[in-house]
């Protein structure tokens, strides 16, 4: 359940950080406003878009990471108590005697004698 709406939280603020960044101008806009084109900017104050944006995008890069790691956390706590060493137990010995080649069905291909490794040339 809380594992849930955490990776609802974790998909919004990657889309939140997505929108900011794509908001965000590059570091050559600042030319156009020196030429009269930086007067849309003015919707976020006099300081201009710059610094709102950028405390935002801190805010939710930081919200992503600690989601991030929140996540990786209860990964690793479900995939432990779900593991497939403890639920097989100790090994034993299942074939204790050794496969005779007879007893093996006709259709196999056959078992090389030699290793394919040996061909290769040294490095």
């Amino acid at each position: 359940m809380i594992d849930t709406a955490l990776i609802i939280v974790h998909v919004a603020v990657a889309v939140g950080l997505v929108a900011l960044i794509l908001l965000q101008q590059g570091k050559g806009a600042d030319m156009g406003a020196a030429f009269g084109a930086g007067a849309s900017q003015t919707v976020f104050g006099a300081s201009g878009a710059g610094s709102f944006l950028t405390r935002t995008t801190a805010v939710l890069a930081t919200v992503f990471f600690i989601t991030s790691l929140t996540l990786a956390y209860f990964a690793v706590q479900a995939d432990s108590s779900n593991s497939v060493v403890k639920s097989i137990g100790a090994p034993s010995a299942v074939m204790s005697t050794p496969v005779e080649e007879s007893d093996l069905p006709s259709d196999l291909p056959a078992v090389p004698n030699e290793s394919p490794v040996s061909d290769l040339p040294p490095e």
